[in-house]
């Protein structure tokens, strides 16, 4: 992402490249340009109005890691330059109490889901093995949309970096095992837009013991060496084996000084006695410098949060509610497009289906019906054979009587030509009888496939009648089943989004709070998931790759278990 706008590089402008965690801005700046002109040039470009929790980090000459001071020149804060310029990187500085309640602006929301995401994975926040699942779960909603089967095949989300190394060093499971309890949870967020499944990122990365704390190492009184962290809520200080679970606490509203001179840093408290002082001792008196400045931001913002909105930050949210509820009215009309668009091609799919069906009755019925026109032709063909075997058959008995009729004219020459004649005679008589009865048995079989023609020829003709009324409930059925035209959808009339817009924020009250009972319903569930995944990755985890935390991190969870009991 680039700079909205270049201008001729003068020499009286240096290069400034700004990273955040998803893109990268170049500016030129003048040599007498500070850093809270750059800050405000970096927020503008990006679209930002939350600005009271970033900064901007850099390299100095000497190696060390620091925050851009926005009352000075830029150039004048020892800055390390690189061939590309002052080198910044844009990122958090200070955190909510309440992500849900705080952040307003979707950038902001996505800026701390970068930054939380990295660090989590760069296991510099720790976070348990089984909500590192869930929150992977999130981040393939964010990345990806809704899961689908066809797109999301087996192997997809191996290569991507999802859970951090340590663990996935820590359990004897496959990449495959882990991509499919990811995909578990990945399903059942369908439907969430990217600005939802960053904010119920952001709600269970809150609750982590790391989240939002800066450490500084410092030593007490005794010459023991602890972490003291900076929180939005105050200081806490921690041992040097335990980050997780803090010794003791400061909250801001308890402090009533913090300082430091050189080495030394001091935090007085309000207490009976009066006011108590504790000092620790840094190495370096730069890190104490920082420390101030972390705990004045906090403090600023602590006491911030406890005073009304200013008319800024009330903008901010009427116009983040009335953004809110035009999404949640696009979503849902495109929820409704989406739906009618599959319902009108399932119908589609129904039509064609049913179109085939037809086909295939059509294709048997003109097959039945070719096949009952060639036995009619068959029995046609065997009638007029059996007509002519019959004609052939009365001939030859008429040749015979014929021949009969002679001979007996002719018997009377000779007595033995009478014997003879009549025996011939007898023959010739029991053959024309042989000849008679086989003529009438082949007229009665004439008689036989003429009625099996007359059959044939009505089965016929019921068979076109058939196919005739079958296509013409074909035709009928075809008129039914033409798809219409698919129904617009309705256009949401303007006068009830201008009564929303115009501000009916009794009802937009009710629905944040309808909200808030939600989110604690969900996460209710959300812990009885993450408590079933424990228990079931338990069994694979390796003993001697815990490390540190992880072991404090159990021991928190099973001290917690036993209070609930």
């Amino acid at each position: 992402m680039m700079a909205p706008f270049r201008r001729k590089k003068s020499s009286k402008e240096f290069p400034v490249k700004v990273c955040t965690y998803d893109s990268e801005l170049e500016f030129h700046l003048e040599h007498r340009a500070t850093g809270g002109f750059l800050f405000d040039l970096i927020c503008r470009t990006i679209g930002l109005r939350e600005t009271w929790y970033f900064g901007l980090r850099y390299m100095d000459k000497k190696g060390y890691s620091c925050w851009l001071k926005m009352d000075k020149k830029v150039l004048d804060q020892h800055i390390n330059l690189t061939p590309e310029g002052c080198v910044f990187m844009f990122m958090a500085k200070f955190y909510p109490e309440n992500v849900a309640e705080e952040l307003v602006q979707e950038v902001t929301q996505h800026m701390f889901f970068l930054q939380i995401k990295e660090a989590i994975l760069s296991m510099e926040v720790y976070c348990p093995p089984e909500a590192s699942v869930l929150l992977a779960s999130y981040a393939v909603q964010a990345k990806y949309g809704d899961y689908d089967e066809a797109i999301c095949k087996p192997g997809m989300l191996i290569s991507e970096n999802l859970l951090p190394q340590r663990v996935i060093d820590q359990y004897q499971m496959t990449p495959q095992m882990w991509e499919e309890r990811i995909n578990t949870w990945y399903a059942d967020h369908r439907g969430m837009s990217r600005d939802e499944v960053e904010m119920e990122y952001l709600k269970i990365a809150q609750d982590l013991d790391m989240f939002g704390v800066n450490y500084f190492p410092i030593t007490n009184k005794k010459n023991t060496e602890v972490y003291v962290g900076v929180t939005a809520l105050g200081l806490n200080i921690y041992s040097k084996e335990n980050k997780l679970t803090p010794m003791t606490t400061f909250p801001w509203n308890e402090i009533r000084n913090i300082s430091f001179d050189g080495k030394k840093f001091f935090v007085k408290t309000n207490e009976e006695k009066g006011n108590v002082a504790t000092t620790f001792y840094s190495e370096k008196a730069r890190n104490n410098k920082e420390l101030l400045d972390l705990c004045v931001g906090n403090h600023e913002l602590y006491m911030k949060r406890r005073k009304p909105d200013t008319m800024e930050i009330q903008q901010m949210k009427a116009q983040a509610k009335e953004e809110k509820h035009r999404r949640h009215i696009e979503r849902n009309k495109l929820a409704r497009e989406k739906q009618l668009r599959e319902e009108a091609e399932q119908e589609r799919a129904n039509m064609e289906k049913r179109l085939m069906q037809l086909q295939e009755e059509m294709a048997a019925a003109n097959e039945a019906l070719r096949r009952s026109e060639e036995a009619a032709e068959l029995l046609a063909e065997k009638n007029r054979l059996a007509e002519e075997e019959a004609l052939l058959l009365s001939h030859k008995a008429l040749e015979v009587e014929q021949e009969v009729t002679r001979m007996r004219m002719t018997a009377r020459k000779t007595e033995e030509e009478k014997i003879y004649l009549e025996r011939k005679t007898k023959e010739a008589e029991l053959l024309t009888a042989q000849m008679i009865e086989e003529s009438r048995k082949r007229v009665m079989e004439t008689e036989k496939l003429k009625n099996e023609l007359i059959h044939a020829r009505v089965a016929e003709k019921e068979a076109k009648e058939k196919l005739l009324n079958f296509l013409s409930r074909t035709s009928t059925e075809s008129i039914f089943i033409t798809p219409s035209s698919s129904p617009e959808t309705p256009a949401l009339e303007s006068n009830t989004y201008d009564l929303m817009i115009d501000g009916d924020m009794d009802q937009l009250s009710l629905e944040i709070e309808k909200e808030r009972v939600e989110y604690l319903t969900k996460s209710k569930q959300v812990q009885n998931q993450l408590k079933e995944l424990r228990s079931e990755i338990e069994q694979l985890k390796i003993g001697e790759k815990q490390s540190p935390l992880d072991k404090i991190s159990a021991q928190q969870t099973r001290l917690e278990n036993r209070k609930n009991r």
